[in-house]
C-alpha cells in the first residue's frame, strides 16, 4: 500500500483550483487590439502613386514645415518666415533677475561712514545692521564691512543669543525634542 500514496514532496506542483490573480480586466479578453488608422492613407496632403509593374504603392506625404506651394519669399505664409510687422525697442532679452535692474545705493560720505561706527559702538544691541542697513541707505554687508564690532562684544552678544535659544529650547516637548535630536544625528551622518 505505501507504493500507492505519495509522499508530501513527491506531489505534483499544478494547483487544484483556479487563481484569484491576476484577472483578466472585463471585455479585453474577446475585444481584438486597437489598430490605428494608417496616417498615410488619411491624410489629405498626400500623394499616391501606383507602379503597376511591381505591384506597389508609393505614399508620400509632406513634412508640415515645408513650405507650400503658395508660399512665395515675399509673402511667406509661415508667421516665422515673415519679418517683424513693428521694430523691437531693444535688443536685448529681458533680464533673469529682477534685482540686476535695481540701481545700487548711492555712495556714503565720510560723515555718514563715521557716524555708522559711532552708533555701532555705542549701542550693538540697539543699532544692528539691519537697523543700520535702513537708516543709511545701504546693505547689511556694508555695514559688518564698516563697522563691525569687538570680539569681545560680539562673543557675548553671541553667548546671550543661545541661552535665548536654549530657554525655547526648554520648553519644546518631549517629542519635538525627540525629533530634532533625530535630524541632528541623521545631519552627522551626511
Amino acid at each position: 500500500m505505501l507504493g500507492h500514496r505519495l509522499l508530501p514532496f513527491t506531489r505534483p506542483l499544478t494547483r487544484a483550483y483556479a487563481p484569484k490573480w491576476p484577472r483578466p480586466k472585463p471585455g479585453t479578453s474577446e475585444r481584438p487590439p486597437y489598430r490605428a488608422p494608417d496616417p498615410l492613407i488619411n491624410n489629405p496632403s498626400a500623394t499616391v502613386t501606383a507602379l503597376p509593374e511591381e505591384d506597389l504603392t508609393f505614399i508620400h506625404r509632406p513634412p508640415p514645415t515645408a513650405p507650400s506651394p503658395i508660399s512665395f519669399t515675399t509673402n511667406p505664409v509661415s508667421p516665422l518666415l515673415r519679418s517683424p510687422s513693428s521694430p523691437t525697442s531693444s535688443a536685448l532679452p529681458p533680464l533673469i533677475r529682477p534685482s540686476a535692474d535695481k540701481t545700487p545705493p548711492p555712495r556714503l560720505s565720510t560723515e555718514q561712514i563715521v557716524e555708522i561706527r559711532r552708533l555701532r559702538s555705542l549701542d550693538p544691541v540697539k543699532w544692528t545692521r539691519g537697523r543700520l542697513a535702513k537708516k543709511f541707505d545701504c546693505t547689511q554687508q556694508f555695514v559688518a564691512l564698516v563697522a563691525a564690532t569687538k570680539k569681545s562684544t560680539r562673543a557675548k552678544l553671541i553667548q546671550k543669543r543661545n541661552e535665548e535659544h536654549q530657554a525655547n529650547r526648554n520648553k519644546w516637548s518631549e517629542k519635538r525634542s525627540l525629533v530634532v535630536a533625530i535630524s541632528q544625528k541623521r545631519r552627522q551622518y551626511w
